[in-house]
């Protein structure tokens, strides 16, 4: 598109201006156009006024439909009102449909109420409309009384229908002018000094500028509601033990500069952690990969055992790219999804709700044709930069414990991959995702018009500085310098980043250039199978803890992973340690059943193994081997122990049921052969339930 961020626009111009040729280049990148015919049918004796028409017919893709509503001008504003927000309409032109309202076959009518229909309509419309309109103010007053009606009616419909669009282009002699700018500019700051502080850092949004300029207000915080229940907070309540760290005096007065020394992460909490998992009652090998969101946390919380994140925040970055680079992208989705997330719809309101995360809709500044000029001049990334650091400042303010960054712009892959191009040195057909229309279908003819408008801004810049600011200019754009400021702005506050996307890793790439301790503050969750990201990850050393392919948009595929983050965070901070590294054991501490033997000795767990008549005493046990004394089926009898307590000895009989004769004894029989006797055990031996051989009532072997 040849203007970003609006979503209806009126086209004004005189006779043989171009207003007809410059409305209809704005859709040109549509995949379907619905062009709406306002005239009258022509006098079939007008053979000039047929040659304009046909003209106009000529000029129209094949993909476009026509409607046309001459018979009831009323019905304009249905067609509009009506229109779904992935249509796009382009209506030529006002002046034929004043000319029908003002035909005494649609009189007595209330022309005003009628106007006033069409504006409302323009207003509440979701569908991208472009429209078309004569400007006949400029011209002498009519001379006739229906002149001056037509031109009465036209100016006061251009005036409300001006008033409901978001853009306005006077289009003289074929050049175009802006009359009412989509996005208008904002003199974004933030102060330009900020006083070192001892502890944590004075917050530095409400010191005045410098300049004289006021701050202009941040975006609305969104909260979306769902039957969720909310993240609940911490325990103790408290923040980060780490503190904040205040920004450095430059001396030129600039904050946001190459060779920024903002925090480090804790080097010694994160190994420290990783030690502490080792420990853990945990089965297996543990948390796996898992193990480096363990890590993350503690080095970004400055504690080797940290807790769940609770306050997030989702950044959803807007910012359209003119040109190639969003060829292929659906006209007006970005807006639509800008405007589904504001009103807490959509994938990404839904997750962040599920999450208990708020949602903050940032619009950032738009940019031009990257293939022809810079995207954005020096001033605008500066103020884009620091505008991003802010957003970064007021949700620290805010408790924000984790931000997640995602962007929703049309053609920010481009400009995105462009600047992997110009920082990684890698090729445009390599970083660029495949094309996906709005059906689901491949579309290989944008994706190759992506990678042209690539190639030729890095032919274009092939002398130009490779700055990280110069890179914005060229190359990034409004959306990828915010993102950039907030990552910068995050890690002066230590709050870490869920990346998600291209556009959160090529402003990676540059946050890097300027402060390099920004990447160690970042976390990426999944790759998603873009091949952007992959390479800007393997650059800045993050390894995607997932392969989960998701697509659900930037910014909603980390939220949809944010659970599992969460949940192993929670568990390695609740589990005890393992009873070997001195973690509570709560085995029972004796099994009855001979499974494992007891290791103090106790009359309750001694089994009774001896009977005298008809009264069962229980056997005593060896406290050396800890076997009961006198069992034949667990072990030998001490030979200097004698009769177990409460039973009768035999006089005649070696030690009742000993498997060994008592070795002052003698042999016990004539026929009796000496055998080699097995030492007695130092400690406890194994245990069967087996029988064993079949004994000689007289304690010797049988056979």
């Amino acid at each position: 598109m040849s203007v970003d961020g609006w979503n209806t626009v009126l086209v004004l111009g005189g006779i043989r201006s171009g207003k007809s040729e410059f409305a209809e280049s704005l859709v040109a990148e549509a995949p379907t156009v619905r062009y709406v015919a306002t005239s009258a049918a022509a006098d079939p004796d007008d053979t000039e006024w047929a040659t304009r028409l046909a003209a106009h017919r000529a000029r129209r893709p094949g993909s476009w439909t026509t409607e046309e509503t001459a018979g009831d001008p009323r019905r304009l504003a249905d067609v509009l009102a009506s229109a779904g927000p992935n249509e796009t309409l382009l209506v030529d032109d006002l002046g034929g449909w004043v000319t029908v309202l003002l035909d005494p076959a649609h009189q007595p009518a209330d022309d005003v109420a009628t106007i006033t229909e069409l504006a409302d309509a323009v207003r509440a419309s979701e569908a991208r409309i472009v429209l078309v309109s004569p400007e006949v103010g400029l011209s002498l007053v009519p001379t006739t009384p229906l002149g001056r009606a037509f031109t009465d009616a036209l100016g006061a419909a251009n005036r409300a229908v001006a008033d409901a669009c978001d853009a306005v282009a006077l289009v003289v002699a074929g050049q175009p002018v802006w009359l009412k700018p989509a996005t208008p500019a904002r003199p974004v700051d933030v102060p330009t000094q900020a006083t070192p502080t001892t502890g944590a850092a004075a917050p530095t949004s409400g010191v005045a500028d410098p300049t004289g300029g006021a701050q202009p207000p941040l975006p609305d915080v969104l909260t979306p509601t769902v039957p969720a229940a909310p993240a609940a907070p911490t325990a103790d309540g408290t923040g980060w033990a780490a503190p904040t760290m205040a920004l450095p005096v430059v001396a030129t007065g600039l904050v946001i500069q190459p060779g920024m020394e903002l925090p480090m992460p804790d080097e010694y909490a994160g190994p420290q952690a990783v030690q502490r998992l080792g420990t853990l009652d945990l089965p297996g090998a543990g948390l796996g990969v898992l193990e480096r969101v363990v890590e993350f946390a503690a080095a970004t919380q400055g504690t080797p055992t940290p807790t769940p994140w609770t306050g997030v925040r989702v950044l959803l970055l807007h910012g359209d790219h003119a040109g190639g680079a969003a060829a292929g992208a659906p006209v007006g989705e970005s807006a639509r999804l800008a405007r589904q997330a504001r009103a807490g719809r959509g994938a990404l309101a839904r997750l962040a709700a599920e999450s208990g995360a708020s949602l903050q809709v940032v619009d950032a500044p738009p940019s031009a044709p990257i293939e022809h000029g810079p995207a954005l001049d020096a001033d605008a990334v500066e103020a884009a930069l620091r505008y991003g650091w802010r957003l970064a400042e007021e949700a620290a303010e805010a408790g924000v414990r984790l931000l997640v960054l995602g962007a929703c712009g049309a053609g920010a892959e481009a400009a995105a991959a462009a600047v992997l191009v110009a920082t990684a040195g890698a090729e445009a057909p390599t970083v660029l995702g495949r094309v996906h229309t709005a059906d689901g279908e491949i579309d290989d003819a944008a994706w190759m018009v992506r990678c042209a408008t690539v190639r030729d801004a890095l032919h274009r810049t092939r002398r130009s500085p490779r700055d990280a600011k110069d890179i914005l200019a060229e190359l990034g754009g409004g959306d990828v310098a915010v993102a950039a400021g907030v990552l910068l702005g995050a890690t002066a506050r230590r709050v870490p980043v869920l990346l998600d996307g291209p556009v959160g890793l090529a402003a990676g790439m540059v946050a890097r250039d300027l402060a390099g301790q920004a990447r160690h503050w970042c976390l990426l969750v999944d790759h998603g199978g873009h091949p952007a990201v992959r390479l800007a990850a393997d650059v800045l050393g993050l390894t995607p803890l997932l392969d989960l392919r998701l697509d659900l948009g930037e910014g909603a595929n980390a939220l949809a992973a944010l659970p599992l983050l969460r949940s192993v965070l929670a568990l390695a901070g609740s589990l005890p340690a393992h009873p070997h590294h001195g973690g509570p054991d709560d085995e029972p501490t004796g099994d009855p059943t001979g499974d494992a033997a007891p290791t103090t000795p106790t009359a309750a767990t001694a089994t009774p193994t001896g009977e005298v008549g008809a009264t069962t005493v229980p056997a005593t046990t060896d406290r050396a081997t800890d076997l009961p004394a006198g069992d034949a089926a667990t072990g030998a009898a001490d030979p200097d122990a004698g009769p177990a307590v409460g039973e009768v000895a035999d006089p005649d009989a070696g030690p009742a049921g000993a498997e060994v004769a008592d070795p002052d004894a003698g042999p016990a029989g004539p026929d009796a052969t000496p055998e080699f006797a097995e030492p007695v055990p130092a400690g406890p031996g194994p245990t069967t339930t087996d029988a064993g051989p079949e004994r000689d009532p007289s304690g010797r072997r049988a056979g």
